[in-house]
């Protein structure tokens, strides 16, 4: 089925609106992230002005806006450039003197003809003694007034764009909203006394008064719960495809797993277990798992996945397990290596390092089913890579790879299971809108023996006696990450202010200081790292987040410069780097003067926490759920109507919803079910819509 056809005006390009030209749309697709009108329609106001104050001149507040029905008096322009033009105006209780810079004695007597009335609308000020208007936001006739007496909606905007040309266009834009059939449940629009979507939309771009801008507002939580609906319902249909792509069943078998497990030094957490007997039951039924491990750094998921890949081993298939890096791929090869030689199972690396003969007789092995366990990049799945039969795949860091990449893994054996790990703790509200296609389950307890590490709050004017006892601790021994702020969006500011970190420290320490940067190529990067991890750098300033799971067990100080600029999840990810050895670990979060309430409150909560799941709830409180990984590349969805931190109540709802909806008619063909594949297209969830033919 196409796009309805009744929405094609919402998907026409802005520059078909008032206002809109060749020269604008770039400004426009910067700001909107794209350039249909309904891209336009999802932006809605910030804020707004109130224009029917309208009081006489002499009874005017300082710095309110007011609308004022005036005389013109006179007109005293300007008599050398960077001098003010003044116009006298009067309404018999008082006189009141517009100013303007820059304008040229012409315009204004053609805006404001002296013995003329007009009607003037801005913000009033009484300097000197004197009230004054300073270059008035409208200038009408008498017959305007209605026009210009009125509520103005206030836009988050971008350099160039002015609140007049976004309130131009979507003028415009409201005549293009079609009417449709409702897809929502009507006995459930009506309890919540919610407008149809028609009316929400028209609604929230004309707000009346400041309830009206409240995300709670019965228009907005319409909104919102449409675009979460959307979003369970595309993940609900992809889950259903998976569901019915036949998985195998691997029977449960223990002499490679025991063996792994009688040469561990350690026992195994009881959440581990737990996880471990979710998989397992997964495995066991002949549907194909997709299940989401989420674990906090160092809490044992990788353990986890290998004895989880014994059960496919032990029936004589082949696992895969994918990093995002090659150096984390080598290091999980590391990690594995004694586990699987426990078990004697033969395993492989392979990464862009290996080239020519070496790289065709791995992938020689990979095909004839020698290489049991194959541990990569994601490009194993991306190239033209041959598995002889593989039964389990482990992606680690998922947060870095969408539902649409999760279909495509699927494809590469027959029935293959998909295990995906995370050391990022997401709220559990996110992890439905991202991870809606799979079962989770959770890591929450730490292995006994890790010793908590110390976070501790440095004011920037005491960084150098910082630095000194961190001198003292290298020459014990200690290796020290050092994270240099994010300046801005930008790599290059960023980049600057490491550099200017490493050539203080160098000036110190001398050659035992390395750097990494984003600008650096990957295999510049790594051998940094490598010699970071071998001991011979004993400092590693680094700009772009360290490696997510980079494990350098000797590394036992954290510092974090400008830590109020980092979210709450990322400086969780970066503390977890350290705390991974048998020394005493210490996170420095430095931040600058003048931080901010907030920042405050976030660098308290790590103080007081290392529970990664309570961090990602607070993150979530303070930030909302767009930014909360800190990365806009996460995979994650960003919501234009919806905010998780106050619509996660309208979240279950909308998965309850789709879980009714999708039992009584999967493939969307009741007369409802035709409403539910619009609003699927309306949030451009059109990917599901193909798994429904391809059914």
């Amino acid at each position: 089925m196409a796009r309805p056809f009744a929405l094609d005006p919402l998907f026409r390009s802005v520059t078909t609106l008032p206002g809109v030209g060749p020269k604008t749309i770039k400004l426009f697709e910067k700001l909107l992230g794209g350039v249909k009108i309904l891209d336009l329609l999802h932006h809605t106001p910030i804020d707004f002005i109130d224009r029917r104050f309208s009081p006489m001149i002499a009874e005017a507040p300082h710095e309110k806006i007011a609308t004022i029905e005036v005389r013109i008096e006179n007109i005293n322009a300007a008599s050398r450039r960077g001098l003010p033009s003044r116009v006298k105006c009067s309404d018999g209780t008082g006189v009141i003197d517009l100013v303007f810079f820059n304008a040229n004695k012409e315009w204004l007597s053609k805006q404001l003809p002296v013995g003329s009335i007009r009607i003037i609308s801005g913000k009033i000020e009484h300097y000197q003694g004197q009230i004054q208007m300073v270059h008035p936001d409208a200038i009408g006739k008498p017959e305007d007034r209605s026009s210009i007496e009125t509520i103005e909606p206030i836009y988050g905007l971008t350099a160039g764009v002015t609140n007049k040309t976004i309130r131009k266009a979507i003028k415009g834009a409201l005549g293009f909203i079609p009417n449709l059939d409702e897809w929502g449940d009507t006995a459930f629009i009506k309890q919540k006394s919610w407008p149809s979507w028609k009316e929400a939309m028209v609604e929230i771009h004309n707000p009346h008064d400041a309830s009206d801008l409240s995300l709670m507002h019965p228009t907005r939580a319409r909104l919102a719960y449409d675009e979460l609906l959307a979003n369970q319902l595309a993940l609900g249909l992809m889950r259903l495809k998976q569901r019915k792509l036949n998985g195998r069943a691997w029977p449960e078998k223990h002499d490679k797993r025991n063996a792994i497990l009688k040469n561990l030094p350690f026992d195994l957490t009881s959440a581990q277990k737990r996880v471990l007997k979710e998989i397992d039951s997964d495995m066991q039924s002949p549907l194909r798992m997709l299940r989401l491990v989420q674990g906090d750094v160092g809490s044992g998921k990788t353990i986890v996945a290998a004895l989880a890949m014994m059960n496919v081993i032990e029936s004589g298939g082949q696992a895969a397990l994918m990093a995002p890096t090659e150096i984390l791929a080598r290091q999980h090869g590391e990690s594995f290596a004694p586990w699987l030689k426990a078990a004697g199972v033969s395993a492989i690396t392979l990464t862009g390092r290996n080239k020519g003969i070496e790289r065709e007789a791995l992938l020689e092995q990979i095909k004839n089913g020698e290489a049991q366990v194959v541990i990569g990049t994601h490009a194993l799945f991306q190239e033209s890579i041959e598995f002889h039969d593989l039964g389990l795949a482990v992606i680690d860091e998922q947060h870095r790879f969408g539902v649409h990449q999760r279909l495509n893994l699927s494809n590469k054996g027959r029935g293959t299971d998909v295990l995906v790990m995370t050391a990022t703790p997401i709220p559990r509200t996110l992890t439905l809108t991202a991870y809606g296609d799979m079962e989770v389950s959770r890591i929450d307890e730490k292995p006994p023996g890790r010793k908590p590490i110390d976070t501790l709050l440095i004011p920037k004017e005491k960084i150098e006696s910082m630095i000194a006892s961190v001198g003292r601790q290298i020459a014990q021994g200690s290796r020290v990450y050092w994270v240099c702020p994010l300046v801005e969006e930008s790599e290059f500011l960023d980049l600057e202010a490491a550099e200017t970190r490493y050539d203080i420290l160098r000036d110190l320490f001398g050659d035992t200081v390395g750097l990494v940067h984003g600008r650096m190529k990957a295999a510049e990067k790594d051998d940094v790292m490598e010699r970071f991890a071998s001991g011979a750098l004993k400092i590693l300033v680094a700009t772009t987040v360290i490696e997510v799971g980079v494990n350098v067990p000797e590394a036992n100080i954290m510092v974090i410069e400008q830590a109020e600029r980092f979210g709450l999840a990322q400086l969780h990810q970066l503390r977890g780097r350290v705390g991974r050895g048998a020394e005493k670990s210490f996170c420095f979060l430095v931040y600058a003067k003048g931080i901010s309430k907030a920042g405050k409150e976030r660098l308290k909560i790590m103080r007081e926490t290392e529970d990664g799941f309570i961090i990602a709830e607070k993150d979530l409180e303070l930030r909302g759920g767009g930014e909360i990984l800190g990365t806009r590349q996460s995979g994650l969805p960003t919501f234009k109507l919806a905010d998780l931190a106050v619509h996660g109540d309208l979240l279950a709802t909308a998965r309850q919803e789709t879980k009714l909806l999708l039992e009584k008619d999967s493939a969307l063909e009741t007369g409802r079910g035709q409403a539910l594949r619009t609003l699927l297209y309306l949030f451009e969830q059109d990917q599901a819509i193909k798994t429904l033919r391809a059914g």
